[in-house]
């Protein structure tokens, strides 16, 4: 059976699914999914260089917002 965001099972009742994929430098981006939606990553060129951040509701599990912090750059 498939599972919520590729995970190798399903999660227990009252818990959001999410996977989070660091990237490889330029060759592979990061990936933030979550309750089998992805919220960031380089197909949608919503990433950044540093911390990409997805700030999601704890309760109804909506996205609030999406940002990366450059921590190179400053």
């Amino acid at each position: 059976p498939r599972h919520k965001c590729g995970n190798q099972k399903s999660c227990p009742q009252n818990y959001f699914a999410f996977k989070i994929i660091s990237g490889a430098a330029n060759v592979v981006g990061p990936l933030i999914c979550f309750e089998d939606l992805v919220l960031m990553s380089s197909v949608k060129n919503n990433i950044g260089r540093g911390l990409n951040i997805a700030l999601v509701n704890g309760t109804t599990g909506k996205l609030l917002k999406t940002d990366a912090f450059d921590m190179y750059s400053g």
